[in-house]
C-alpha cells in the first residue's frame, strides 16, 4: 500500500496539473471506518463500537480570493473539474460526489460560520467506493477539517466537526443517518475502537489487542446507494415502533430498553415487521455492550460469537444483508481459523468484517473469494487492514 506521503505527492501532481500550480495547496486526509458490531443501532439511541482506518480520503485544497468552487476528483475521473459557487449550494439537489463537500460548507455557513472565499480542491480515495467504509463520511470529515484550517474557525472541535458532517448528510443530501460514521472518523485513535452511546455521545477508546489475528475486509463490489436504499425505510419503521412502545412506557430511544423490557412491550408494537426492527435494534444494543466489554477483558472468542449473532439478527430481523453479504459471511465461517465475521456498514451491498487467524488469511482470501465468485458471478475484493487515527494534515 502506499504511504502518506507517496499519495500527498500524487495528489499534489494532479493539483498542479488541473490548476496551474500546486503552490501554497496543502493536502489533509481522513480515515475510513469499520464498524465491528453495533449495526443500525446508531439511530435508535444505542452504542456502536467503531474503529478508524489507515485507509481512507485525500484533499489537496486551496483557497483564493473569489467565491469559485472547483472540484476534481481523481476517483471520478470522467467528471473532470467540476466548477461551482458559494452563492449556489442547493440543499436536496446537488447530485454527484461533489454534493458531500457541498453539504459541509452549506452546513457550516448554517451552523454560523460563513465561508466567503472559494477553493480549489483535489480528491483522492482509497477507500472502495460504495464498500460500507464510510467514503462519504470520509469526505464530510475531510472537509470539515480543512474549512476548520483554511478558515480558522476557532472553537470547532473535531466532534463539532462530526456533527456537522451528520447534519449535512441529513439535510443536504438526503440520507436520514446517525452520528457514528462521522465520529468514528473524526475520533479515530490508532489500534482503538470507539465504545460510542450515541444518545449522549460519551465514549470511550478501547484498545485492540488481536495477537496473531487480524481484520479482514471482504466488499461484495455490489454497489448501493444510502439515499436510494431502504435505509430511510428501516429508520422509519423504528420510530414507529418507538412511538407506539412510547403510548404505555417513558423512554427516549429503543436503546433503553434491555431484553427483558422489550419482552414485555413489544406486543404494544401492532406490526411484526416493525417488531423484528425494534428486537434488532434493542438485542444489538445490549450486544455492542457485551461485546465491548468481551474485548477488554481479552475474550476475543466471545467477541467473535456476539459478531455472528449480529449478523444473523441483520439478516433475518433487520433484512439489510441481501445475497452478496449472506455468501461471504456463510463461506468465511466454513474457514478454520475465523472466529467471527458479520455485514459493516448500512447493508444493501457494502463489506463484511472477519476476525482471521494470521494462520489462516491466505486461505481465508483464496476460498471466500472462490465462493463468492462461483456463487455470485463477480469477483470480492479483500483488505487486511490496520486500525488507524483520525484527520490530520500531512506535512
Amino acid at each position: 500500500m502506499e504511504s502518506a506521503q507517496e499519495i500527498k505527492a500524487k495528489v499534489l501532481e494532479v493539483f498542479a496539473e488541473k490548476y496551474g500550480s500546486n503552490e501554497g495547496a496543502r493536502v489533509f486526509f481522513a480515515p475510513g471506518r469499520v464498524n465491528l458490531i453495533g449495526e443500525h443501532t446508531d439511530y435508535n439511541g444505542g452504542h456502536v463500537f467503531p474503529c478508524a482506518l489507515t485507509i481512507g480520503t485525500y484533499a489537496a485544497v486551496r483557497k483564493h480570493e473569489d467565491r469559485v468552487l472547483r472540484f476534481y476528483s481523481m476517483n471520478f475521473e470522467e467528471a473532470g473539474v467540476v466548477e461551482s459557487s458559494l452563492d449556489d449550494l442547493k440543499p436536496l439537489k446537488d447530485e454527484g460526489w461533489t454534493a458531500y463537500p457541498k453539504g459541509v460548507i452549506w452546513a457550516f455557513g448554517e451552523k454560523g460560520h460563513v465561508i466567503d472565499q472559494g477553493f480549489d480542491l483535489v480528491l483522492y480515495g482509497n477507500i472502495p467506493n460504495g464498500s460500507g467504509l464510510s467514503s462519504s463520511a470520509s469526505v464530510e470529515v475531510l472537509t470539515g477539517y480543512f474549512l476548520r484550517s483554511l478558515y480558522r474557525f476557532e472553537g470547532v472541535t473535531n466532534i463539532d466537526i462530526a456533527l456537522t458532517g451528520q447534519y449535512s448528510e441529513n439535510n443536504y443530501n438526503g440520507v436520514n443517518c446517525g452520528i457514528m460514521d462521522q465520529f468514528a472518523i473524526a475520533m479515530g485513535k490508532k489500534d482503538n475502537a470507539i465504545f460510542l452511546d450515541t444518545s449522549t455521545l460519551q465514549y470511550t477508546y478501547a484498545p485492540i489487542s488481536l495477537r496473531g489475528m487480524k481484520l479482514v475486509i471482504a466488499c461484495s463490489n455490489k454497489k448501493r446507494g444510502l439515499g436510494e436504499s431502504k435505509y430511510n425505510e428501516r429508520r422509519a419503521e423504528c420510530e414507529k415502533a418507538l412511538s407506539e412502545i412510547q403510548t404505555l412506557v417513558d423512554v427516549k430511544s429503543l436503546g433503553e430498553l434491555d431484553e427483558p423490557t422489550f419482552g414485555k412491550v413489544e406486543s404494544l408494537i401492532r406490526d411484526d415487521v416493525r417488531t423484528r426492527r425494534a428486537r434488532h435494534a434493542v438485542y444489538e444494543n445490549r450486544r455492542t455492550i457485551s461485546a465491548a466489554k468481551a474485548l477488554k477483558a481479552g475474550n476475543i472468542t466471545l467477541f467473535g460469537q456476539l459478531m455472528n449473532a449480529s449478523h444473523e439478527s441483520l439478516r433475518d430481523d433487520y433484512e439489510v444483508t441481501g445475497k452478496e453479504l449472506d455468501t461471504l459471511v456463510d463461506a468465511a465461517r466454513k474457514i478454520p481459523g475465523v472466529l467471527g465475521s458479520r455485514m459493516t456498514g448500512a447493508g444493501f451491498g457494502g463489506c463484511t468484517v472477519s476476525i482471521v487467524k494470521d494462520a489462516n488469511i491466505d486461505e481465508f482470501i483464496e476460498k471466500v473469494g472462490r465462493e463468492y465468485l462461483e456463487k455470485i458471478g463477480y469477483a470480492a475484493d479483500f483488505y487486511v487492514v490496520e486500525i488507524g487515527d483520525g484527520p490530520q494534515e500531512i506535512i
